[in-house]
């Protein structure tokens, strides 16, 4: 779901963002990157993989928040603000491009000290079928990992 990129010299989160058919406001959520400057040559990121096997977009309208589009979804607020590399009560505004969970399948976001094994249980899952539905596992903190529901 996530492949792991080495910023080249000259390069900005645009360009990057460009080439995997992403935006930099996702590119700097999945990354924990708060300012273009803390992005250097030599520098790796996480970039999406295929991202529109797992999720929809939803572009924020002025007066939306994260409660109700995460009703008209019929998702958990929750996970969708850690999605989104958000909090509860972060401001949100229009023209944001917000990642929505498709049906059919688990979702869970890693958190420092998480093991394939942890992961796999908290799917019910065994770790090849966890790893046959998340190509690329790195256990970050914040990666968000899937599961197909069968």
């Amino acid at each position: 779901m996530f492949d792991k990129y080495s910023i080249k010299k000259g390069e900005s989160l645009e360009n990057v963002a460009k080439m995997f058919n992403t935006n930099v406001d996702v590119l700097k959520q999945i990354n924990n990157i708060y300012y273009d400057d803390m992005v250097r040559a030599g520098m790796d990121i996480i970039v999406p993989k295929n991202r529109d096997q797992y999720f929809n977009y939803y572009v924020i309208e002025k007066g939306d928040n994260l409660y109700e589009i995460a009703r008209k979804y019929n998702i958990n607020p929750e996970l969708l603000a850690s999605m989104n590399g958000l909090e509860m009560d972060d401001y949100i505004y229009p023209n944001q491009e917000l990642l929505i969970p498709k049906s059919g399948y688990s979702y869970y976001i890693t958190k420092d000290g998480d093991t394939l094994d942890m992961v796999s249980d908290v799917f019910r899952v065994n770790k090849d079928e966890l790893m046959n539905d998340n190509s690329t596992i790195y256990l970050m903190p914040g990666q968000i990992m899937v599961k197909k529901n069968r």
